[in-house]
Parts: C-alpha cells; sequence; structure tokens
C-alpha cells in the first residue's frame, strides 16, 4: 500500500508535474515502499516527463529500458530521439538500442538518421561492442555498404560477424555457420557446427529420450528455426562419412522434424525407409527399414511442399520390397511429385502415361503435357520425345499457297474456311484435316487433338504439340471465330463434300 508521500506524488505527476513524474517513474522502475515493481509503468512516467523537458528522464529511460521493452511502449521515433540522447550523454548500451529503432524500422527514418545509426554502430563496435558488430554486419549483409573507407565491404563484414561469434553472440555464430554451408565449406561447418549441435542436444535430451521410446515428443522440443536447420545441416554432413552413426542420423533428423523443418521430415521418412533420393537402397547391414515410421514423415514432408518427398513414397508403393504394394497408390504419388514441379517426376508420369496411351484415349495427352513441362525444365529425354509432336510449318504446300492467295475479300466471304486454312499452314495439317478438324474438341491448351477418324477412315488420330505463342494465339482467334458454330455437318459450313467444293472454288490453285 502507497504512503502518504507517495500519494501525494502521484496526485502531482497526474497534476503534470515533471518531477513528480520522474520520481514516480523512479520509485515503479525499483520498487519497494508500497509501489511494485513495473517497468512498464515505469516507463509510462518517465515518457510524460521526457516529453516536458527533463533530462534525467531520458538518461534513465537509456539506461533501464531495452529495446525488446521500448518497442512495445513507444513509438520507433518517439524513443529514438531519447535513447539518441543518452547515448551522446555517454550511455553506450542506448547508442545500441537507437540504431536498432532506426535500422529495424527504417521507412520512419530519414536518412539522416540512418546514416548516424550506423556511425553509432561503427563507434560501438570500435569498442569492441560485439552486439554492435553483429548489427554492423547485418547491415553491410542487406545494403553491402563499407563502413571503413578504403576498405572491402566483404572483408569488414567477415572480420565483425567473426569477432561478434567469438565473443558468443549465437546470431553471429549461425550466420557464420549458414554462410561456410553456402559456400560449400563442410569441414569448417562441421567444426564450427559440433559444439553448438551438442549444446541443443543436451538441451532436448528429454525430447531425445521420449524419441528413442517412439513417443511423441512435439511438446519437449525447443528448436528455433535457425537451430532445427543447423541440426538438419549437421546431420546431412554427417550422412556423407563412409560409415555415419544411423542412430545419430535419426536423432539430428527428427529432432529438426519434430521442430517443424521441412527439409528433416524429408531425410528423416528416407532414412526410415533407408533410400536415398535417387531411390537405391542404403544402410541395408544395419536392421530393417520402418515403413511405417517413413510413410508419416514422407506424407508430412510433401504436405509441407517437398516434392522428392511424394516422388520417394511413390517409390515406396510401386516396388515389391513393400508388403502393400499399390501401384494406383504410386502414381496417385507421382502425380503429386510431378505438380510440385520434380522434373524427374514429370518425365517418369509421361512415361508412364505414353506406355499404357491405348488404355485410355486421354493418357497420350496427358504424356504429352508431362513431356513439356519436363523438357522447359531442361530434361534431354523430353525434349527429344516431343519431337515427333512439333508442329511442321509450311510442310503442306497446299495450305502455303492457299494462305498466299488470301485477301480480304476471300476473308470475308469465307471466313471459316479461311480460318482452317491459317491452321493448316502453322500446324501443318492435310486437307482432310484442316477441313474436318472441329477446333473446340482438338484444342487441349497444350497441344492439338487431330481425330477426324469418324470422317475420314484413311486418316490417323495424331497429337501437335503447342510450343510458341504465335501458335497460341492463332488458335484462340480460330477458337473464337467457332465459339458458337456448329463445325459438325448439319453446321454453316456443310458436308465434307460441300467443304471440299468451296475449297477448289475459293483456291482453285491449291486444290
Amino acid at each position: 500500500m502507497a504512503t502518504r508521500e507517495e500519494l501525494a506524488v502521484i496526485k502531482a505527476a497526474r497534476a503534470g508535474e515533471s518531477r513528480a513524474q520522474l520520481a514516480l517513474g523512479r520509485r515503479y522502475l525499483n520498487g519497494g515502499s508500497g509501489l511494485p515493481r513495473s517497468k512498464g509503468t515505469a516507463f509510462y512516467w518517465l515518457r510524460r516527463a521526457a516529453q516536458q523537458g527533463v533530462d534525467d528522464a531520458w538518461m534513465i529511460i537509456g539506461r533501464n529500458i531495452t529495446y525488446e521493452q521500448v518497442k512495445d511502449l513507444s513509438s520507433p521515433q518517439e524513443a529514438a530521439v531519447w535513447y539518441e540522447k543518452a547515448f551522446e550523454a555517454g550511455v553506450p548500451q542506448a547508442g545500441l538500442i537507437f540504431a536498432r529503432l532506426v535500422l529495424e524500422h527504417t521507412d520512419q527514418f530519414d536518412s539522416n538518421a540512418h546514416a548516424r545509426a550506423i556511425a553509432a554502430l561503427s563507434l560501438l563496435a570500435s569498442r569492441d561492442d560485439h552486439q554492435a558488430q553483429w548489427l554492423l554486419a547485418q547491415q553491410m549483409q542487406r545494403h553491402g555498404q563499407p563502413v571503413v573507407p578504403g576498405a572491402a565491404s566483404s572483408a569488414v563484414e567477415e572480420r565483425l560477424m567473426q569477432e561478434a561469434a567469438r565473443a558468443g553472440i549465437e546470431q553471429a555464430q549461425y550466420a557464420l555457420l549458414d554462410k561456410a554451408w553456402q559456400q560449400g565449406e563442410g569441414e569448417a561447418f562441421a567444426r564450427g557446427a559440433r559444439p553448438l549441435v551438442q549444446r541443443l542436444t543436451e538441451r532436448n535430451s528429454a525430447a531425445v529420450g521420449q524419441l528413442e521410446k517412439e513417443s511423441d515428443a512435439t511438446g519437449l522440443v525447443q528448436l528455433s528455426p535457425e537451430e532445427a536447420t543447423l541440426l538438419l545441416r549437421y546431420g546431412q554432413w554427417q550422412a556423407r562419412a563412409p560409415q555415419p552413426d544411423l542412430q545419430e542420423l535419426m536423432r539430428l533428423f527428427e529432432l529438426a522434424a519434430v521442430a517443424g523443418e521441412n527439409e528433416a521430415r524429408l531425410e528423416l521418412g528416407l532414412l526410415c525407409a533407408k533410400i536415398d533420393r535417387q531411390g537405391q537402397r542404403v544402410f541395408m547391414e544395419q536392421g530393417l527399414a520402418n515403413f511405417k515410421k517413413a510413410l508419416h514423415w514422407l506424407v508430412l514432408a510433401g504436405e509441407g511442399g517437398s516434392a522428392p518427398a511424394w516422388h520417394a513414397l511413390a517409390r515406396i508403393y510401386s516396388r515389391s520390397i513393400y508388403s502393400q504394394r499399390n501401384l494406383q497408390v504410386a502414381q496417385q504419388y507421382l502425380e503429386k511429385a510431378a505438380e510440385a514441379g520434380l522434373t524427374e517426376a514429370q518425365a517418369e508420369l509421361a512415361h508412364i502415361f505414353w506406355r499404357n496411351r491405348r488404355d485410355d484415349p486421354m493418357h497420350d495427352v496427358k504424356a504429352l503435357y508431362w513431356w513439356q513441362q519436363a523438357a522447359a525444365r531442361g530434361d534431354a529425354e523430353s525434349a527429344e520425345a516431343l519431337l515427333p509432336f512439333q508442329a511442321q510449318e509450311d510442310a503442306q504446300d497446299w495450305a502455303v499457297q492457299a494462305r498466299a492467295q488470301l485477301s480480304e475479300r476471300l476473308r470475308n466471304s469465307n471466313p471459316f474456311l479461311s480460318a482452317r486454312i491459317e491452321l493448316a499452314a502453322i500446324f501443318g495439317l492435310t486437307k482432310p484435316e484442316a477441313l474436318l478438324i472441329d477446333i473446340k474438341q482438338a484444342d487441349y491448351g497444350h497441344c492439338l487433338v487431330v481425330d477426324i477418324c469418324a470422317h475420314h477412315a484413311r486418316s490417323k488420330r495424331r497429337l501437335i504439340a503447342v510450343q510458341s505463342e504465335a501458335q497460341r494465339t492463332a488458335i484462340n482467334r480460330v477458337s473464337r471465330l467457332f465459339g458458337d458454330v456448329d463445325c459438325g455437318f448439319s453446321g454453316p459450313e456443310g458436308n465434307y463434300r460441300q467443304r471440299q467444293y468451296r475449297l477448289r472454288t475459293a483456291f482453285p490453285e491449291a486444290a
């Protein structure tokens, strides 16, 4: 309970007296004498005193209110002024908070404030403030700007990051390890990661114990995304060894997987199934595969966006090594992998549809689509498979001659025939194909299905791939023309004999 003296201070502070506000802020900062300790309430009264120009107020704020506290209690622009003043008055930690307020809210400050924040960090970094060194290195990573005149930006950034990492700044340590991994420096990564990995596994020892008992450890795992990624990469590095420790790999991948690292779910699923990403068997001498556990983690990885996980599931269900072999389920997973953009799965699915094209009239259309997708991603075999389906423009002399004779008068008097001639010239259609094709039924987006067997017995069904924007534009234009028109023999074009007569009459040379 507040004393009579404190009640008087509270009353004066509420009335707007700046010195009373400063005194009340101090009392809430330290607590005692009937008032609770509350940095939030302390900041409220110190802020009001600072707004009235009391110097001691922003000095106390600079010394005692951390960045994590002030960012929720005040606007960055208002607080930055007080922390900058406190820094200039000799409070080092205030300079760090001032820099963070500016650099993490750049849209609210001008270039002059940004320059002052960088200058504050540079000064603190030169005094071996390791947190400032790390923040300065981060800024250089984002903007690529040197802070030491005449020095290479990358060299300065590397030195600052290394000094911060050696001082125990974990964010800097993780940044250095990430850089080593991205640059392919595996040995350097492993050396730096080993103590951190050991620390993480010790911190999560209870979760490790639960996992070894095949129990759910979701609530026990305490890992940030960066920590989970570290465990994943360290496990991937360990897996490259000639004789890796399977139990250690399982522990690393499972901790990261439970923490939500999707690639770790994939690695764990593959490890449980004892296959690699190419589908080859691995670790066969170290016990049997656990397909139940493998399927669980691979499904989670696939749902998280991993195309290789769907592909691995397709392989498991398609092979006799799995007791519940199911080719239908295998193809469903293969389609998921192809839809997720995995080139290998796209090419494989195309071959399956093409091999079974007689089972369904749409299988060859699907095969062509997946070959196109795989070829667009650089698969040479798929590009070669597409060659027989390429449109042979100007391959039909009659169509070339007829298109050359097209005039505005002919286009107006014979719009449907003119459109068919254009299609024939662009896609290399024969006369019967050009006169009988129903463009609305033939267009599948990625290809034309030319099938006039019902009206022309000597013809064969064939597919023509749509390869260019010009071809697509031509098809769209013709489709709009025939949009509400019956393309059959009961439509305005008449039967096949009438169409032939119209071609001979309008284009005698081509006919």
